[in-house]
């Protein structure tokens, strides 16, 4: 099974270009592809975006830090930017045949590694985070390199995670972590007053009373004053939401935006959401956009016209003599047309005279729908490469002395990838649902299909559970699934 993991390393270098070289030189390995790199002279800084196989993304990671502490002093480092590292924070970011939870444990690898190989101490955040209060990077990078060296030896709540309480005397301390993909943006004012962009900053972050799933600060940036922004989940906080409230918030205090920027990449539905919310195009989805088209429609070929050529590859599969793609896979997919379905009912009565009353409802019935509609597709390759799992357990547990073990771990994933389908189908079946009184009765057939068709979904998913449940020794493992399970069906 093919693993594919993104990496973000930011480096304490926005300046000398033969360093980031450096840097990126020492990371160079086959398996591990460069994406993007950006410096900011005045933020100090540089954000490397990597992707590529589990195992060698995180020795490239280790080696990029070993390198930027013998690069950077950062006792001569100056910049806008808050830093505690040389290289100041390492995430690990999923995004194919890799779980949040593995990400988790090669944050933790790399920590450690990077403590044993170069006595750089290190502290985990977000989804690695070992207390509650390390989630939050501004927790962590409080006080920044001067105010860490000068409390590390005293505070224990400073203790790093992996090494001794002191900082490298040059590269400082690293933040290693896991988390969903982010977007770094950047919004300019048309002021150089600094204290308004701070002010901005206060008002939309979430810890201090703003927009869930947004952190910011404010800088003072060629000139211009900076909402320096991080978005953790831009599916549920849009980044057009994020603009607009800058842009109110600056009216507050009688400036605007004149422009912003991307810092690394942006997902292309952070953008097609953009596109819907300014271009209000009553119809949108992300199948009008051309690229998206061909690519669902000819899948890679032209093989046979219409639509047939896009779902064709995936029934041929099924029909197939082989144990997967089977019902696992289909039912994620039925569960990912009822969504498709009931989105495209919402989406056209949303923006109708006829309908305006509930168009908060219908908007986000959209948004979740189409959330759900991700995650259903991904479980089609997800329920497939359990069942795989399984497969290769039993092989290894002919040669191991724990072979109960490894079966039951393997076992376990094979479960829980179907519950989910179910939980999720469940929820579409819900919305469709709540859908029927608010949409155009004209498309009732498309709504009683996307329930049928979720209704499979969680059918079919069950059954995968509870075949799956009979193999596996962890009885209260098994209890708590069941449990799930009937909860779904109430």
């Amino acid at each position: 099974m093919s693993t594919l993991v993104e990496c973000v390393p930011n480096f304490s270098e926005g300046r000398d270009k033969a360093r980031v070289d450096a840097i990126l030189e020492a990371m160079k390995m086959d398996g591990v592809y460069l994406l993007d790199r950006e410096m900011d002279a005045d933020h100090n800084r540089c954000v490397i975006t990597l992707v590529g196989e589990r195992e060698p993304i995180q020795e490239a990671a280790i080696r990029g830090v070993g390198k930027a502490a013998e690069l950077i002093d950062l006792n001569k480092h100056q910049g806008a930017h808050p830093r505690m590292g040389a290289a100041d924070v390492v995430p690990f970011i999923p995004i194919d045949g890799v779980t949040i939870e593995d990400c988790v444990a090669m944050a933790r690898h790399v920590g450690e590694q990077i403590w044993k190989r170069y006595q750089i101490p290190v502290y985990l955040y977000e989804a690695a985070a070992t207390t509650p209060e390390r989630q939050n990077l501004e927790n962590i990078r409080r006080g920044q390199f001067e105010g860490i060296r000068a409390d590390i030896a005293t505070n224990p709540a400073r203790k790093p995670d992996f090494g001794e309480p002191r900082v490298h005397p040059t590269a400082g301390a690293t933040v290693v972590g896991a988390r969903k993909f982010l977007i770094a943006y950047n919004v300019f004012l048309n002021t150089p007053d600094v204290e308004i962009a701070k002010k901005i900053a206060k008002a939309v972050r979430f810890s201090t009373g703003g927009m869930r799933f947004v952190k910011g600060a404010g800088f003072l940036v060629r000139g211009q004053a900076q909402v320096s922004m991080n978005l953790t989940d831009f599916e549920q906080t849009p980044i057009h939401r994020v603009f607009e409230m800058v842009k109110r918030e600056a009216a507050r205090y009688g400036v605007m935006p004149v422009s912003s920027e991307i810092v690394g990449l942006i997902p292309k539905k952070a953008l097609e959401a953009a596109a819907e919310w300014f271009l209000q195009v009553e119809n949108f989805d992300s199948s009008l956009i051309l690229e998206n088209r061909l690519a669902a429609v000819m899948g890679g070929k032209m093989a046979v016209g219409g639509l047939r050529a896009g779902v064709e590859p995936f029934v041929e599969q099924l029909a197939a003599p082989t144990a997967t793609p089977g019902g696992g896979s289909a039912a994620a997919a039925s569960g990912a047309m009822a969504a498709g379905l009931a989105t495209m009912v919402a989406s056209m009565s949303r923006g109708k005279k006829a309908y305006v009353q509930y168009e908060r409802e219908l908007s986000e019935a959209i948004a979740r729908l189409a959330q759900l509609r991700e995650e259903l597709k991904a479980a089609i390759d997800a329920d497939a490469e359990s069942y795989n799992a399984v497969m290769k357990a039993y092989k290894q547990a002919k040669e191991s002395a724990n072979a109960d073990g490894i079966i039951d771990s393997a076992l376990k994933q094979a479960t829980r990838v179907p519950l989910s389908v179910a939980e999720r189908a469940r929820e579409v079946a819900r919305i469709a649902e709540r859908l029927q009184p608010i949409t155009n009765p004209t498309m009732k057939s498309d709504l009683t299909t996307a329930l049928a068709l979720a209704r499979a979904a969680i059918e079919g998913s069950l059954a995968n559970v509870e075949i799956n449940l009979e193999s596996i020794k962890d009885a209260a493992f098994a209890a708590g699934i069941r449990k799930k399970a009937e909860a779904v069906k109430a």
